[in-house]
């Protein structure tokens, strides 16, 4: 149920990538730490993928906005592109993350669009996104349309580091669970130090995350909130991050139709 969270949720895609680094040195927790990291990222969709949702967000001083978006999952024989569409009022914010088996995650923002067809139609635009709107390191670290989801957390980053440890197993909302802690080995003032994330040891969703800021000090965490059954599969319809320092909340919520 759980594992269909990845393939749905903006910013908690299923993504593909390689866990750098030799195993020799490490210990048996952090082995396994890698090989879970390697597992999740090794779940390639299998096919094209398209939601509709809102972002409710509420920030720091309490004031409250909606933004629509569109998720789009669009697979190929070599990859599969992460593609989120936020339309505000005047412009349209275009993110697409590719991702590639044994290589990292690319990433392409534009906060400016306005063309009158979407993206994917407009072949000038994407080639020109593609030439011109490449971005990595800390500017992943940014809140994609003013959220509480930052595009790292699309492309599940922290995924992608190399220090992977299992740090327990336990219980989270009825689920048994492997606590993987992911750790940043080069952390920046405004991005996270490390992830803790509660795996679901049937599905490979995550149940419930944790994020900490450069002082090591709990900056934000992650919940699905519901589900619903569509065609015979558990698909997420609602899910919330919330960053406790600043008391700022975005809520996702999919339009999924029930069986």
């Amino acid at each position: 149920m759980i594992g269909r969270l990845a393939s749905v949720a903006l910013g908690w895609l299923i993504v593909s990538g390689a866990v750098a680094g030799g195993t020799n040195h490490l210990s048996e927790a952090e082995i396994q730490g890698r090989q879970l990291a390697q597992q999740i990222l090794g779940q390639k969709p299998t096919d094209d993928l398209t939601n509709k949702g809102t972002l409710e967000i509420r920030d720091g001083g309490g004031n409250r906005f909606q933004v629509p978006v569109m998720c789009k999952t669009i697979v190929t024989a070599a990859t599969w592109r992460s593609l989120y569409e936020a339309n505000l009022t005047n412009r349209t914010v275009i993110l697409l993350v590719i991702h590639a088996v044994d290589q990292p995650n690319a990433y392409f923002y534009d906060t400016n669009y306005t063309g009158q067809v979407p993206i994917l139609g407009d072949i000038p635009r994407l080639g020109r996104l593609f030439q011109s709107h490449q971005i990595s390191g800390v500017t992943l670290m940014s809140p994609f349309t003013g959220s509480d989801f930052w595009i790292a957390d699309l492309g599940l980053e922290f995924f992608h580091w190399p220090e992977q440890t299992i740090l327990k197993h336990e219980m989270r909302r009825g689920r048994s669970c492997r606590v993987l802690e992911s750790t940043n080995p080069d952390p920046s003032p405004n991005g996270y130090s490390r992830v803790v994330s509660w795996i679901d040891n049937e599905t490979l969703g995550i149940v419930h995350a944790e994020a900490y800021d450069f002082k090591k000090k709990l900056l934000k965490e992650f919940d699905p909130k519901s589900f619903k059954k569509v065609n015979g599969q558990w698909e997420l319809q609602e899910m919330e991050i919330r960053n406790v320092q600043i008391g700022s909340r975005t809520r996702l919520e999919f339009d999924v139709k029930k069986e």
